[in-house]
């Protein structure tokens, strides 16, 4: 196709999944039964008790998406949500930390950022910040629906596992039972068996705050003002303010100047001025008398006094304001204006609310200029990502963070944040220049062609950076073309919210579908072969090189009149580009309109060449992989001979990891006493592997075929594999049987033990005394084991893949074999030998590949 844009005419299903889907969901696409109850009221107040019970600085909850491929962050408390945008959604199934323990439904602990190293490599890649973090599965009904995380400083002291994963637990309980009410009252689902149905997520975060701590209560009193009268009357909380109490006081105006500082009563009298003639009081600041000590001595508190003149009956001018205590704020930003280093405040987003007169200076911006942004969008010295990077560093680190800036003007300032939960303070200094510095290096501004084109050209941000970086290392670990489309879907829709993805790639100058989900069945498949002719857009985004984004249907019909559109409301189109050569066209879609940043557009951009990096590579890969399990194939037998007595069958299965190509190999040879089962595995995965496997087939078929016994066969064998000077190890289990008799001799070279099943069905692991593996010891000796078959007894030899699994162990597998042997029916060796398979077979990650050889012996005494 081109593209996955075009489609029938745009019919939009009542149901379609996204912010509203469901019943009762309301306008906020949250499903609400009741207008009190939303989902993140149930989730709120246990997650901020994990934080602090566990001390923390933050806590996030993560909740299923609708369709299950996504975990979507519901509510976050104590980090600030932007500073997580890209950890909105994540894919279910990616190596992701809060991933794995809803997958495994598994809480872990990760109390520093080498735990997490060890154990996330790709998650640290992407965010390289020291933090402790720990995960627990949020369940209903005994279903995962999602996972709650708290974040803690790795500087503070350390806790005790034991007590994290308490404080855990006692969350992750709170929150079921307040999930399973929320759940129960939806609209339809009274009575209903499955309660955790309706929880799930797609919409954004909700912002939780960390209680604040106490630093006492600011006093607001009401005052009036006879300006004419002199007579003056307030509250209670006035009154306390001046320091008298309410049946003490006359009211004149002379009591309240009893009250104040002796310093500041010209302060106060020309307030009253101020208000005569402005009609109006803006902040007059003076000092009240307090309770004197416990020294004695005369204490005062700083106030303020605010208010407006209005005219009422009786009185010609009356003053009605407020009396504040000013003992916080204003005194506080009094004191940071007489400091020498320029001081800022940032609220827990990260945007200005605060910076001192020095600090104006020093970044050469007024404060109505920053207050209310982030200081790297109005400061364009500040604009590199890595500037915003120390701010993520200090908020998710909750360590000072310092670091140095070249400013416009030639000099060198230092910077240092202090961050806490609820914002973070920032100073701000003249320094000397770093050592090796360039002198007379200055950092401008963008020029003006870069400004011309802000939605073309951008500055990345670093949020935007982190997803090319979580991709990068995603794409390093896929192998094959099935793996990269894999990695590609997992990371792109959750990280950018889009709903559809198709990946198209080039052949034959024709555009071919090599991956595709969330489009209805069959919607691609007119597209599928389209010349690179073809007016499409997905086609026009390869030929021109240059990404296509579309942030609404009607703009997508104004460009391309005659293409039919499918549900979505948002498109973007990327070239894969590799080296300068096409590869093919990634094309992504949103349900909802969809406004692209220039962050955005210049991370997809960039992940579209990561894509046709990684496609190229691995459509190189799967054509040698393909050139390699041919070899295998060709040394494999492709049929077994017929044994009168004996029915056989073998089952290979390749390896998933590497070149899904190893040395396995199983073979029935007639020989002139009856007939040699043999089974054998070659160490490695590779070409090399595969060719050292055809040579020992082949020489151990040329020395049972040519009569010799079984402990020669093997010796021989041994001894050939030494001189071969390959440098691999293979281990071999040969047994010869004569059908006619079931008597058997069997050898072992450091193979595993054959499996046999009785005609009463009892099975065993025969413990066959061995030797070392083939090529380790060319003089080796292999003893010989003696056995009978009974009739209708079944032989099963296989190789490790079947019986290992990662961190399990050996003996395990094989009991799990034997079990599985014993309770199957042998009536049809094809049918058992699939069913010894099965799990094998069924398990996506296979680091070795799996060899059996089944035979069954029917011969009947009076045959």
């Amino acid at each position: 196709m081109d593209d996955a844009a075009a489609a029938p005419r745009r019919e939009r299903p009542a149901d379609v999944p996204g912010r509203g889907a469901g019943e009762g969901a309301g306008a906020d696409g949250l499903r609400t039964p009741h207008p009190a109850a939303r989902i993140e009221d149930a989730l709120a107040e246990p997650v901020v008790a994990a934080v602090q019970d566990i001390g923390g600085y933050g806590g996030l909850v993560y909740l299923r998406s609708r369709d299950r491929r996504s975990l979507v962050l519901c509510v976050v408390a104590g980090v600030p949500r932007s500073l997580l945008k890209t950890w909105w959604r994540v894919p279910v199934g990616g190596a992701l930390p809060m991933s794995e323990s809803y997958r495994r439904s598994e809480s872990m602990w990760l109390p520093d950022e080498r735990a997490m190293m060890l154990r996330f490599p790709q998650f640290t890649a992407a965010l390289p910040y020291s933090f402790g973090s720990a995960f627990h599965p949020v369940h209903v009904d005994g279903e995962p629906v999602g996972v709650l995380s708290v974040l803690r400083s790795a500087a503070r002291e350390p806790m005790d596992e034991r007590a994290v994963r308490a404080a855990l637990r006692a969350a992750g309980r709170d929150m079921e039972e307040r999930l399973t009410g929320f759940a129960r009252r939806m609209p339809g689902r009274e009575g209903a068996d499955a309660v955790a149905y309706g929880i799930d997520y797609d919409d954004q975060p909700v912002g939780v705050k960390l209680p604040a701590p106490s630093l006492g209560a600011v006093s607001v009193g009401m005052v009036e003002w006879d300006l004419d009268g002199d007579r003056w009357s307030g509250d209670d909380d006035a009154l306390s303010l001046l320091g008298v109490a309410r049946e003490e006081f006359g009211g004149t105006m002379a009591e309240v100047e009893d009250r104040v500082s002796p310093d500041d009563l010209y302060e106060l009298r020309a307030g009253r001025r101020e208000a005569a003639d402005t009609g109006q009081i803006r902040g007059r600041h003076f000092r009240v008398l307090e309770e004197a000590g416990d020294d004695g001595r005369i204490r005062y508190r700083p106030v303020e006094l605010w208010g407006h003149v209005v005219r009422v009956e009786g009185i010609a001018r009356l003053l009605v304001g407020a009396l504040v205590d000013a003992a916080g704020g204003v005194t506080a930003a009094e004191a940071a204006e007489r400091l020498p280093d320029g001081v800022f405040s940032l609220d827990q987003d990260g945007r200005i609310i605060y910076a001192n007169r020095r600090c104006q200076e020093l970044l050469g911006c007024d404060l109505d200029h920053m207050l209310g942004h982030y200081p790297w969008d109005v400061l364009p010295w500040l604009r590199d990502p890595a500037y915003e990077d120390r701010y993520r560093a200090a908020m998710l680190s909750q360590e000072p963070v310092s670091y140095l800036v070249h400013a416009p003007d030639g000099v060198w300032l230092g910077f240092v944040l202090y961050p806490g939960v609820h914002g973070l303070t920032g100073r701000v200094f003249l320094t000397s220049a770093p050592a090796g510095a360039e002198p007379g290096r200055s950092l401008a501004p963008p020029g003006p062609d870069t400004a011309a084109t802000p939605e073309l050209v951008g500055t990345a941000r670093a949020g935007a950076l982190y997803h090319v970086v979580q991709m990068a290392s995603v794409l390093t670990e896929a192998v094959t073309v099935r793996d990269v489309c894999l990695a590609v879907a997992e990371q792109l829709l959750p990280a950018f919210g889009a709903q559809e993805i198709a990946l198209y790639t080039i052949r034959d100058s024709r555009m071919h579908l090599l991956w595709e989900s969330g489009y209805p069945e069959h919607f691609l498949d007119g597209f599928e072969g389209v010349p690179l002719t073809a007016n499409l857009p997905g086609v026009h985004a390869l030929t021109t090189r240059l990404p296509l984004f579309f942030e609404s249907p009607e703009a997508l019909v104004n460009a391309y009149p005659q293409l039919l559109l499918d549900t979505m409301s948002a498109w973007a189109f990327l070239p894969l580009i590799a080296s300068g050569h096409p590869v093919g066209s990634c094309i992504l879609g949103w349900n909802a309109p969809h406004r692209f940043t220039p962050e955005e557009r210049t991370a997809l951009t960039a992940l579209g060449g990561l894509t046709a990096q990684a496609m190229e590579r691995a459509r190189l890969y799967d054509a040698e992989s393909a050139v390699a399990r041919g070899l295998q194939e060709g040394l494999l037998p492709h049929r077994l001979p017929a044994i009168d007595g004996l029915l056989s069958t073998g089952r290979y299965l390749p390896g998933t990891q590497g070149m899904a190509i190893g040395g396995d190999w199983y073979d029935v040879i007639r020989t002139g006493r009856g007939v040699a089962l043999v089974i054998g595995d070659v160490e490695g995965h590779s070409v090399g592997a595969a060719a050292v496997m055809g040579q020992l087939r082949s020489a151990v078929h040329a020395f049972a075929a040519s009569g010799r016994p079984p402990q020669e066969v093997i010796t021989h064998t041994n001894r050939l594999l030494a001189e071969l000077e390959t440098d691999l190890f293979a281990t071999c289990c040969y047994v010869e049987l004569d059908p006619a008799t079931g008597r058997a001799l069997a050898v072992r070279a450091g193979h595993p033990p054959p499996l046999l099943r009785h005609p009463d069905g009892h099975t065993e692991s025969l413990d066959l005394p061995g030797g070392v593996l083939l090529g380790v010891q060319p003089e080796a000796v292999y003893p010989v084991t003696a056995l009978t078959l009974a009739p209708g007894s079944v032989l099963a030899l296989y190789t490790d893949g079947l019986v290992e699994t990662p961190g399990g162990d050996i003996e395990t597998g094989i009991e799990v074999v034997r079990r599985r042997l014993a309770r199957s029916r042998t009536d049809s060796v094809e049918e058992l030998a699939d069913r010894l398979v099965g799990t094998a077979r069924r398990t996506e990650e296979r680091p070795d590949d799996v060899a059996l050889l089944l035979t069954a012996y029917d011969r009947r005494p009076d045959r």
